[in-house]
């Protein structure tokens, strides 16, 4: 049975929205966009994702994927993985065929298609951004881990991955890192029932 994982930047106060560009995602007024840059550091994806083999993401994180990595030309560790992993994508508005290589639409409710997911053979499955997402698989009890890169800043405003509003979760700590930049990498996985 495959897992479902949640890996994401976060800021202390939960903020999850816009870390990699300024105009990355400007809803609400955010002005904060790009603010995980500065603490970027290979050693905070070191061997956390190496069990993955399929990535998943909601309709607002794809598109900005796609409007970004497959057009890189630099030298990165994250284009090749990202263009050539397979990617489906939660989604009420696409159609198929969807525009960036190795991408498959999930049809019908999310969390039933996401439940025949991890009822299938291979590795687990990581979910990149996609903070609604995130919360409708967390009211079906779907996500098997959550790998958090917290980061050590405050931005008092922007969208968060936990809002007021979310889902329940109760949470067990399974291993910490700090990287050399401050950041944070906690890896926590769902307490079991009557513990």
């Amino acid at each position: 049975m495959r897992k479902i994982v949640v890996f994401n930047s976060l800021t202390l106060d939960g903020v999850m929205q816009a870390p990699a560009r300024p105009d990355e995602d400007r809803r609400d007024g955010f002005e904060h966009g790009g603010w995980a840059t500065p603490y970027a550091t290979m050693d905070a994806a070191d061997g956390s994702m190496d069990s993955s083999g399929a990535i998943l993401l909601g309709r607002r994180t794809y598109e900005d994927f796609y409007s970004v990595w497959p057009n890189r030309t630099d030298e990165n560790p994250f284009t090749a993985v990202l263009n050539n992993t397979q990617k489906y994508v939660a989604s009420t508005t696409f159609s198929e065929p969807l525009p960036w290589m190795n991408s498959t639409l999930l049809r019908g409710d999310a969390a039933e298609a996401v439940t025949k997911l991890k009822e299938g053979q291979g590795k687990d499955i990581v979910i990149l951004g996609s903070g609604v997402l995130v919360q409708s698989l967390m009211r079906h009890a779907l996500i098997d881990a959550y790998v958090l890169l917290i980061h050590p800043l405050v931005l008092g405003s922007g969208r968060r991955l936990f809002p007021n509003s979310g889902a329940f979760a109760a949470l067990r700590l399974v291993s910490t890192k700090a990287t050399s930049t401050g950041v944070v990498i906690a890896t926590y996985q769902p307490k079991e029932e009557g513990r």
